[in-house]
Formats: structure tokens, C-alpha cells, sequence
């Protein structure tokens, strides 16, 4: 059995609140492995605008989550790292992924090879 969680608690709806943004479950499941400069971001977040990216990058970096660091250059280079709140989420991330693959468990098969795409 699962330990018991209160919906209701601050912290379970603030976490919430921030994966309810959009792509901001992406960002931190691909910035897991090691930090990207924002070109790598936008490369590997596939239909996020670099708008988007961006905004969600500085509120993720407002809540403590990924740092923002400047590589002096020429040229001038900007990581982005996850702090060690933004990696407690790997944690999270592997939950959600095998919550998901129960989900699509029953779907039929060409419908997950479109959604996959």
C-alpha cells in the first residue's frame, strides 16, 4: 500500500501548480541527465517556442528549480542546470512514466504509435 497523501496539503498542490504548466515536466525531465545551454533546450523540446521556453525557464529558475548560469565567452554561452530541488523531481519523473504506461496500457496500438510521434 501506498503511503497516504493529502491533496490538500501546500505542498502537494504546489507541486501540482507547477507541472500543470505548460512543458514545465518536459524541462526538467531533459535537463535530468545534465545541464543545456537554451539552443539545446529548444532543440530537444520539439513545438516549444522559444517564447515559451524561455518564460518557463525563468519561472522554474523564480521557484529554485534550475539555475541560470553565464559562460563568459566570445561567444557568451547560458546553461541551464537543475538545482537540487529540480533533480529531487527524477524521482517523480519515473512515477509519472510508469503511471503513464498503465494508462496506454489497454489503448489500442496504432493509437499510441500516432501519440508517440
Amino acid at each position: 500500500m501506498s503511503p497516504s497523501v493529502d491533496p490538500h496539503s501546500r505542498a502537494y498542490q504546489r507541486g501540482s501548480e507547477l507541472l500543470a504548466h505548460p512543458w514545465a515536466a518536459l524541462l526538467l525531465g531533459l535537463l535530468q541527465e545534465s545541464p543545456l545551454r537554451f539552443s539545446e533546450l529548444e532543440q530537444r523540446a520539439s513545438g516549444v517556442g522559444s517564447k515559451s521556453l524561455a518564460l518557463r525557464l525563468k519561472e522554474l529558475k523564480t521557484a529554485g528549480i534550475v539555475e541560470r548560469t553565464v559562460d563568459e565567452g566570445p561567444p557568451v554561452r547560458v546553461r541551464y542546470a537543475l538545482t537540487q530541488k529540480g533533480r529531487a523531481f527524477g524521482r517523480v519523473a519515473v512515477s509519472i512514466e510508469r503511471w503513464g504506461r498503465t494508462l496506454i496500457a489497454d489503448e489500442p496500438r496504432s493509437r499510441r504509435a500516432k501519440k508517440s510521434k
